[in-house]
Formats: structure tokens, C-alpha cells, sequence
């Protein structure tokens, strides 16, 4: 068993290397001594216990990296890291001159200490919330900080790239914190792409945090793909006040084994969370995602919409919980998950559960697991298709919510491709 006290040096000269404030060191140190008490996250009819999940290599990485080609994305404002370095940071002077900060998060700590200080893993996600989160704070890696000041309106997406060398031996540990002030509004999107050969097995953990004050209207789009090297907890989550509404769109692409948490706490009277998330399982490929909803506050609405194919030998488990606690009158929490299955090999579970504390709500849930409607296929066959090709058409429309949501087209184009490159192998 390894004895994280043994990696208390490594923490401290790996946060003097980064110059960060005394409260991050401090914090980190406070992680470390509570990895081994802490329980593993509770994700249901998944066995991740013995994945790679706490191989950690505390160092930094210098090594360079290659700006990607962005003609297609024209001046959005952007940050690109390959490894823990950044790479490419863009931001127009309208929006600097507005108050918006969008940096790395290395650099937003040393430049807007206290801001940052405030907000990171007090709200959303708590540093000791389980074994994985304290490991995150013990040893993250980098990640992306975005504050948005009251009433400010971005037109153009905010983008961010985390680029893996999927042959560099370092653990993947990224945190992206995203403050949205009242009344404010704009879309974010953010990628997570593993490049090049992936010969050593890694870990991943990322962790997202939202804080959208009262107002507040943010389109959260995320396309993940990392490689089958990686073994990865994420945990995006968001911490919504009264009357402000995250339209979360994620897509999972991962090749490797992956346990997610999406959340939503709806903490204020008429905060709105609407959540869709694809997914494709492949090969062995093991995914299990909890996306839950919770409204603790009266007229809150949550919706989950959640669909996922799986071919070959891979196993999906979709856990759609809605949970209105007591004092939530006129909440609403709706839940669908649906999966596909490709293979007579392979393992789908859909399992919805409604926890219900209040009188006076509305809520409701559906949830299937089967094969490819044989309808639809005869239809489009009789159209001249091949089975194959109408086949992908078939699926492509039952991942539709999501594609038609990403806020960029060639980012739409890379999550179809992706796609047809999975469905193909």
C-alpha cells in the first residue's frame, strides 16, 4: 500500500516549483494526509477499485509542445496545454478590458490569488470529499481558471485543449474552475485529447468546478478522448443559485476505462440544469457514469438525457439519479438513459433512481438497454443504404442531443468523427 506521507517532500518542492501561494501548499498538504482515510467514490455496479488510479509521478514537465492548427477557430479566446505547460493562450483586449480572466490555472493563482483562493474545491467539489478528490488536490497538475464579472455577455466560445503525450509516464491531473458572476452569460467548451503512442499505463483525474451565481447562464460543452493508457476519475459539478441555468453537453470518447461524476446542485430558488451526455464504450473498455441532479431549493428544475453505445466486449453503466430534498416544492427532476448494444459480448446497465423528500414536485424516469431498431434499419436499407451505413446514420441521430449542442463547428465535426472512427473499428 503506498504510504503518502512518504511523498511530502515531493508536494512541497513540486508547489515551490510552481511558486504557488503558502494556502495551495498548505492545501495540498492537508490532501495528502487524507488520501488513505478517505472512501473511494460510490459509483454503482462498477469495480474500479483495482484500476490505476493513484500512480502519480509529482515533477514537472517541460518538455515543448506543438500549437494545433486553429485557422478553423478563428479568434476565439483559448488556452491550449500539452503536459502541464501551456502552450497557446488567447484572450481579445475587449474582454480583458471588461474584467474576464481565462489563463492557466497555475498562473490565475499567483496573479488572482484570493479570488482563486475563494472558490477552489470550497463549493462545488470538496477537497476531502473522497479518496480521488484529495488525491486530485494533493497533486493536480495544472488545469484552466475563467471568471466572468457581473452582467458581462461573451458572444464567441471560450475554448480550452489539454493535449496528453500518451508515451510521457506523468500522471494526468487537471482542475478547471469556472466563476460566473450574476447575470452574466457565454459557452465554454473544453477538450480532453490523448496524442501519439501510449505505451505506459497512467492516471487520470480531472475535476471541474462551476460556480454560476444568481443570473448566470453558461453552455458547458466538453469532448473527451483520451487513450486506453489512461485509467480516469472525472468529476464535473456544478453549483447553481437562484435563477441561473448550466446546459451541460458532454461527450465521452475515451478508449480507456473511465468512472465519472457529473452533478448538479441546484442550491438556489429556479436554478436549471440540463445535462446530456453520449458515450461509446469499445474493445474491454469499462465506463461508468453517475450523473446526478440534486434540488435543494424550491422551482428548481434538473433534466438528465443520457445515451451511450457499446460494442465488442466493453461494459456502460448509466446511473441517472434525481434527489429533491426537503423544502424543494415545485421542483422538477426528469431523468432518460438509454444504451445501445452492438455486441451479444458486450454489457449495458441503465438504472434510474428517484429520491424524493418533498410534496408538491414533478418528476419522472425512463431507461432502456437494447439493439439498433430493426424499423429504422429496414427503412433506411429500403432507401439503398447499406446496413453498415444506415446502421451509423441510426446511431449519429441517437447521439444527436449532444452533437447539435457543442457550441463549434469543427469541434462538432471532430465529436462526429469520433464517432464513426469508434464505430468503424
Amino acid at each position: 500500500m503506498t504510504k503518502w506521507i512518504d511523498y511530502l517532500d515531493a508536494v512541497k518542492s513540486y508547489s515551490a516549483s510552481w511558486e504557488e501561494p503558502q494556502w495551495m501548499t498548505d492545501l495540498r498538504l492537508a490532501a495528502l494526509e487524507k488520501i488513505e482515510d478517505l472512501p473511494l467514490p460510490v459509483i454503482e455496479k462498477v469495480k474500479f477499485a483495482r484500476w490505476n488510479l493513484y500512480n502519480v509521478k509529482p515533477e514537472r514537465q517541460l518538455e515543448a509542445g506543438t500549437v494545433p492548427d486553429f485557422e478553423q477557430m478563428a479568434d476565439n479566446p483559448m488556452v491550449v496545454q500539452a503536459g502541464d505547460t501551456t502552450i497557446f493562450e488567447q484572450i481579445s483586449p475587449e474582454l480583458v478590458e471588461k474584467g474576464v480572466i481565462f489563463t492557466d490555472l497555475m498562473t490565475a493563482m499567483k496573479e488572482h490569488s484570493e479570488l482563486v483562493k475563494e472558490y477552489y474545491m470550497q463549493q462545488a467539489v470538496p477537497m476531502d470529499e473522497n479518496s480521488l478528490t484529495a488525491l486530485h488536490a494533493a497533486f493536480m497538475n495544472n488545469g484552466v481558471f475563467l471568471y466572468v464579472p457581473k452582467n458581462v455577455v461573451i458572444e464567441e466560445a471560450l475554448e480550452s485543449l489539454f493535449i496528453h503525450n500518451g508515451n510521457d509516464d506523468a500522471h494526468f491531473f487537471k482542475h478547471i474552475l469556472i466563476i460566473a458572476e450574476e447575470n452574466s452569460e457565454f459557452s465554454y467548451l473544453e477538450r480532453f485529447d490523448s496524442q501519439g503512442a501510449e505505451a505506459k499505463k497512467i492516471s487520470g483525474n480531472v475535476v471541474v468546478e462551476v460556480i454560476a451565481k444568481p443570473g448566470a447562464r453558461i453552455k458547458f460543452s466538453a469532448i473527451d478522448t483520451l487513450g486506453n493508457n489512461m485509467a480516469t476519475y472525472m468529476n464535473r459539478r456544478g453549483y447553481l443559485m437562484r435563477d441561473s441555468m448550466i446546459d451541460w453537453a458532454i461527450g465521452i470518447m475515451n478508449d480507456g476505462n473511465v468512472i465519472a461524476d457529473f452533478d448538479s446542485d441546484l442550491v438556489g430558488e429556479g436554478a436549471h440544469s440540463e445535462v446530456k451526455i453520449v458515450a461509446i464504450s469499445t474493445g474491454k473498455q469499462i465506463q461508468g457514469i453517475d450523473t446526478r441532479v440534486t434540488n435543494k431549493a424550491p422551482h428548481t428544475i434538473g433534466h438528465i438525457l443520457q445515451h451511450g453505445v457499446i460494442l465488442e466486449k466493453s461494459t456502460l453503466t448509466f446511473n441517472g439519479i434525481g434527489h429533491i430534498l426537503r423544502g424543494a416544492k415545485g421542483a422538477d427532476a426528469q431523468q432518460e438513459s438509454r444504451v445501445l448494444m452492438l455486441s451479444t459480448k458486450s454489457r449495458g446497465d441503465a438504472n434510474p433512481i428517484l429520491l424524493i423528500e418533498e410534496n408538491e414536485v414533478t418528476a419522472g424516469h425512463a431507461a432502456s438497454v437494447g439493439r439498433v431498431d430493426p424499423d429504422e434499419l429496414f427503412y433506411l436499407m429500403s432507401r439503398g443504404l447499406a446496413k453498415d451505413e444506415a446502421e451509423r446514420l441510426v446511431i449519429r441521430g441517437f447521439l444527436g442531443p449532444v452533437l447539435t449542442a457543442i457550441p463549434v463547428k469543427a469541434a462538432q465535426d471532430q465529436l462526429i468523427d469520433t464517432i464513426e472512427g469508434k464505430l468503424k473499428k
